[in-house]
């Protein structure tokens, strides 16, 4: 297969396979760790309204589906790819990091979740990735 193209189809796959994950694990996660009463966290509105209710423990499965999303993303894209795995594995880690900045505008968090999250879910998580798939 041409480099070119399979560097492309690193970043695709990666990207979507990092996206499952996280997908699945929000999809999950209140049933493993139940939400407040009447708190709809499946919408940006319900999220929003139902914030001041959560407790820490209603944070780790968004951090946990943040950072694994973003590991495991890295490491298929470095996996697959032609050129420098850390690099491909990084890139992943940005477009996650940019999401991660997304939705901090979009969905308050406090700032103790805020600086977890975007300090150890996205860009370590990556590199970590690139190292495991070596």
């Amino acid at each position: 297969m041409h480099p070119i193209l399979k560097n492309v189809l690193a970043i695709v796959l990666g990207l979507l396979v990092g996206s499952l994950v996280n997908g699945g694990i929000i999809q999950v996660g209140p049933s493993l760790i139940p939400p407040p009463a009447g708190v709809d966290v499946m919408t940006a509105e319900g999220l929003k309204a139902g914030l001041h209710l959560f407790e820490p423990k209603h944070f780790l499965m968004p951090f946990l589906a943040h950072a694994l999303g973003t590991l495991f993303g890295a490491f298929v894209a470095a996996k697959i790819c032609a050129g420098p795995k850390m690099l491909y594995a990084m890139i992943i880690g940005f477009f996650f990091l940019f999401g991660g900045i997304s939705m901090m505008f979009m969905v308050p968090s406090p700032l103790w979740f805020t600086i977890l999250d975007l300090g150890l879910a996205y860009l370590p998580m990556a590199f970590l990735g690139a190292r495991l798939a070596r």
